[in-house]
């Protein structure tokens, strides 16, 4: 029955361009701007470790069940769970596994598009020389005056977003795997360059061993944690891209082999942003645990004072908006995919109504950083007592949705879906192949088991991490 499913938005041209788009949907401000930061405030080589760990017992069998979910139901998100679910005779109320998935992402895009539009931004700024000999103070000076005027971040919030629509509007073939084509190259090529520019500059050793040499005294269980939430959160998954993508999927296409090279590209990118942005931190005496605003305040200060500084500045953040870009095409498509679907739109009208809406969204984190800057909406509540809207925004997708989502789709694909079905779709014939029996038994209790910690630990349910030190010391 499943098996002639076909998706009415086309298939990807082969493996290549399946393994470019999920890639780049995987690939964004996660990688470049978060990883960078919260490797430094973890120590370095021991948080990697534990990361790559966690990439591959706990991400790929994820990513795996997501893919294998998306190419059986052939549809969006919300339709394929439907399907998917009426299939094995399970309950109709697996679809809201998808209509979760599709409003993540369009919460995720509404506040991810307004920092993309930062980096963009900055891409100006940089060129135009604004960063030449500045002091600590200046560069966080300019970011703050920056992000208290509503008007400009809400020009570059809309600049992002037409980006955005531009390319869902044309198509899986036409406009999804067209960009992808030329972003993810440009994009790896940008590393490239900007890697060597940081082996030149004295002080890529140390960052080479700040990533690389393990020391396990400066991870504590509370980074173990924040590692493998990491890991899981920055392939993309829980949020239905992965899943539409898959859709788009030929049948002649290995998951498992695919699902790989997707998670090792991902890590690969997320590695070399840290052996690019260390040796720079280093060179400049600056601080690499510095947090969320190494980005923004700290890197502009040592591209500031730098031979080159201003050329490879720019191409730095050049680099960051063609991450964002090629997220934000996987975060909007599940939800044109579904209107195209069920209301009979074109992909034009679906992808201007969705842009617009996620455009509407957005207003809320633009204002939060300046206008409504003093609004908690959860003051009461003693956790959230200094969380303004884009924090709650960030918090409610970020540490409950996803991780629910991921949850979900590893029961549904290791427990709920015919085990005939997970092996067909996987192109494996006998029930005891190692490959298959290791999937399982990932997919089924391994990912399963960490995302519940994750999700215990961030939602501070309890303090898991106190226990974890308790027991293992």
């Amino acid at each position: 029955m499943s098996t002639s499913r076909t998706s009415m938005h086309g298939e990807w041209s082969g493996r290549f361009a399946f393994i470019l788009a999920a890639t780049g949907s995987a690939v964004g401000l996660g990688n470049i701007w978060k990883f960078p930061y919260i490797t430094g405030e973890n120590g370095g080589g021991a948080f990697v470790l534990v990361y790559l760990i966690c990439i591959a017992c706990i991400g790929i069998p994820i990513m795996m069940a997501e893919v294998m979910l998306g190419r059986r139901g052939r549809q969006s998100p919300i339709n394929t769970m439907r399907d998917l679910a009426e299939e094995v005779g399970a309950s109709k109320h697996w679809k809201y596994l998808g209509w979760a998935g599709v409003i993540a992402g369009l919460l995720i895009l509404s506040y991810y598009s307004v920092i993309a539009g930062w980096a963009l931004a900055y891409v100006f700024r940089t060129a135009s020389g604004v960063f030449t000999n500045v002091t600590g103070d200046g560069a966080s000076s300019l970011f703050s005056r920056f992000v208290a005027d509503p008007e400009k971040l809400l020009a570059w919030h809309t600049i992002f977003m037409v980006m955005t629509m531009a390319v869902v509007a044309r198509g899986v073939k036409g406009g999804l795997e067209k960009a992808v084509r030329f972003l993810m190259p440009t994009l790896f090529v940008i590393l490239i360059i900007l890697l060597g520019y940081a082996m030149n500059l004295g002080e890529f050793s140390r960052g080479v061993v700040f990533l690389f040499n393990p020391d396990f005294s400066k991870i504590s269980a509370s980074g173990v944690l924040t590692a493998m939430g990491h890991a899981f959160f920055t392939l993309s998954l829980g949020m239905g891209a992965i899943m539409v993508y898959g859709s788009y999927l030929p049948k002649n296409v290995s998951i498992a082999k695919t699902s790989i090279i997707i998670a090792l590209m991902d890590t690969l990118v997320a590695l070399v942003a840290g052996l690019i942005i260390f040796p720079i931190v280093f060179a400049n005496g600056l601080e690499p645990g510095s947090g969320p605003g190494l980005i923004f305040q700290t890197l502009p200060i040592a591209f500031g004072h730098m031979p080159g500084g201003t050329f490879f500045g720019t191409l730095f953040f050049i680099l960051l908006v063609f991450a964002a870009w090629t997220s934000s095409i996987s975060l909007i498509e599940p939800a044109v995919a579904w209107l195209v679907e069920n209301r009979g739109h074109t992909r034009i009208y679906a992808a201007v109504i969705m842009g617009v809406v996620t455009w509407l969204l957005g207003l809320l984190t633009i204002l939060s950083f300046n206008l409504w800057s003093d609004f908690k909406p959860l003051s009461s509540i003693s956790a959230f007592e200094n969380s303004t809207i884009f924090d709650l925004l960030d918090y409610l997708t970020a540490n409950i949705m996803l991780p629910i989502g991921g949850l979900l789709i590893a029961v549904f694909a290791g427990w709920v879906m015919k085990r005939e079905t997970t092996m067909q779709e996987l192109s494996i014939n006998d029930v005891m192949h190692k490959g298959y029996r290791a999937w399982q038994i990932l997919v089924r209790y391994v990912a399963p088991a960490a995302v519940v910690i994750v999700f215990l630990k961030v939602t501070g349910i309890f303090d898991i991490a106190t226990i974890f030190e308790a027991i293992f010391g």
